[in-house]
């Protein structure tokens, strides 16, 4: 634990969208106190220039170690490292903070579910926790959730996962977390298997631990994501929607990182913090 009893965090993605929002949370908060800010494109730079604040004295590293370096240098604890890096940097991120100790919050996608078991296997053997969430927002928690329940009484389904062109990651974390959920609620029944398809078996969509999941990319859309139910002449749809801003991940990234003390091992999904 850091100085004041205040968990010291390392943030990796502070330049970022969402990663940026979440450091002035941070910088904001009663129980946390930002320790290291990565963004390998803003190293160098004042954190309090980045982000437009002025209770920071940081400067952004260029790496997590130097990063982790420089906080044990000012005699600064570090408990916690938070990713929202990108599908390229997420996974060696991760194992990295495993490796020195610290538990993770993982806000970043792009991690298959065999990188999850790596994951999971490093954090129960250095007797750490993560918690990854696909996505941080307590509506969408509740969409995943009731599409679980859903999951349960209606065995047809399909998975659609929209997000703006420039997203390089397919499909998104929410997606992939989702389909692997209903997985272990049902099996979804397929009425023509996809390897029975005429014509180009693509076009079905990924196949995700049985769920069909189809990944829209374009100008103008945020993101979201719809669970889609069929059964004979009636259809069910559950859809989130995120806005333009980065708010709603906020608040479940800090209550992920009060979370951890005491878990041990992965946890996946914002609703499993909330409804387990």
């Amino acid at each position: 634990m850091s100085s004041e009893n205040k968990l010291g965090v390392i943030l990796a993605g502070v330049s970022g969208w969402a990663g940026g929002a979440v450091a002035r949370a941070i910088l904001g908060s009663n129980d946390m106190t930002l320790v290291g800010a990565v963004a390998r494109s803003s190293a160098g730079q004042s954190v309090a220039k980045l982000l437009a604040v002025d209770n920071c004295s940081l400067t952004v590293s260029a790496s997590c170690d130097d990063a982790l370096a420089q906080a044990r240098a000012r005699g600064e604890g570090a408990d916690v490292f938070i990713d929202y890096t990108s599908a390229h940097s997420v996974k060696a991120n991760v194992l990295w903070a495993l490796e020195q100790g610290l538990s993770t919050v993982v806000g970043s996608s792009g991690l298959s579910g065999a990188d999850f078991d790596e994951i999971e296997k490093l954090a129960v053997l250095r007797n750490l926790a993560v918690i990854a969430c696909g996505n941080f927002s307590i509506t969408a928690a509740l969409a995943k959730h009731f599409s679980l329940l859903a999951a349960k009484y209606l065995p047809h389904w399909e998975i659609i996962d929209y997000a703006h062109s420039h997203k390089i990651d397919s499909p998104s974390g929410t997606a992939r977390e989702l389909a692997e959920a209903m997985a272990e609620v049902a099996a979804n029944k397929l009425d023509v298997p996809v390897e029975k398809t005429v014509g180009a078996r693509e076009a079905r969509g990924a196949q995700i631990a049985g769920s069909p999941v189809h990944s829209v990319r374009l100008p103008g859309l945020t993101l979201s994501f719809e669970t889609l139910f069929g059964l004979p002449d009636e259809r069910l749809s559950i859809r989130h929607d995120a806005g333009s801003g980065a708010g709603p991940y906020v608040e479940g990234t800090l209550l992920a990182v009060r979370k951890l003390p005491g878990r041990r091992g992965l946890t996946r999904g914002m609703d499993t913090l909330l409804f387990t």
